[in-house]
């Protein structure tokens, strides 16, 4: 039996009847498509299906293809959860869990390209692909003062956009970059980040029983080693989960 301010959660979350779920394929460390059945899967879709258990409700997943899009839909509130990277722009209009996840910004480059250090990239000239309205998108804004940034529509077009147009580099997620540059000869990844990419469950604003109860599942979700085991299912195993803060949180609205 719900108690009252879980009843008031369940409310905020799945104010249509189900709990609408925004899924990013534009991060294939959190989820990706099913290549048999088309379906999504990965740790996000598994922490929706499990959110939609203890909540007795349905789960709707409304998948985008970039992060920015995910961001963008918020005005038509097509979504009540997503699960996006934590970023000052964002957090003006979502409330965010702590990271559950987290995730190395970094550069793709050519093997013969001169730059091969983070510090290396900032200086005029340097053209950097990246998918419009990432996480790393917004803090390479901030970060650059030098560098031009190529926005495409999404960051798995922003590698392709930086080889065929012989851009200086694309920024991404080391995992993603890391296999692209295996499997594209010519390519490789520098090594350390620029910054480190923090993955959380979130919320639209004045949600505040929901948001609670979304920062208590996740601590949940973490120390229960739910999320690790969800990474090794789907293949993302070397993802790093962000550590857990002491249970319970139970920083409810009065």
């Amino acid at each position: 039996m719900m108690n009252n301010a879980t009843t008031k959660a369940l409310t905020e979350l799945a104010p249509t009847g189900r709990i609408r779920v925004a899924i990013n394929y534009g991060n294939p460390v959190l989820a990706q498509k099913n290549p048999q059945t088309g379906e999504p899967e990965g740790v996000s879709v598994d922490l929706a299906r499990e959110l939609s258990c203890r909540l007795h409700v349905p789960v709707e997943l409304v998948t985008f293809d970039a992060a920015g899009k995910v961001f963008e839909a918020l005005k038509a509130s097509a979504w009540d959860v997503a699960f996006l990277a934590i970023d000052p722009v964002r957090a003006a209009e979502i409330s965010f869990t702590s990271p559950y996840v987290v995730i190395e910004g970094t550069y793709i480059v050519r093997t013969e390209s001169p730059l091969h250090c983070i510090e290396d990239f900032d200086r005029p000239g340097n053209r950097i692909a990246v998918g419009r309205g990432a996480a790393y998108d917004l803090f390479l804004t901030r970060a650059l003062h030098h560098a031009e940034l190529v926005r495409t529509d999404t960051s798995a077009g922003a590698v392709d956009y930086f080889v065929a147009q012989k851009l200086d580099a694309a920024a991404g997620v080391r995992q993603p970059l890391m296999a692209y540059a295996e499997s594209n000869a010519g390519l490789r990844v520098i090594e350390g980040r620029f910054t480190a990419i923090e993955q959380a469950m979130g919320t639209p604003k004045r949600r505040e029983f929901g948001l609670a109860y979304l920062v208590d599942f996740i601590e949940e979700m973490k120390s229960s080693g739910f999320i690790t085991h969800a990474l090794q299912r789907s293949g993302q195993g070397d993802a790093v989960v962000a550590p857990a803060r002491p249970m319970p949180y139970l920083n409810w609205p009065e």
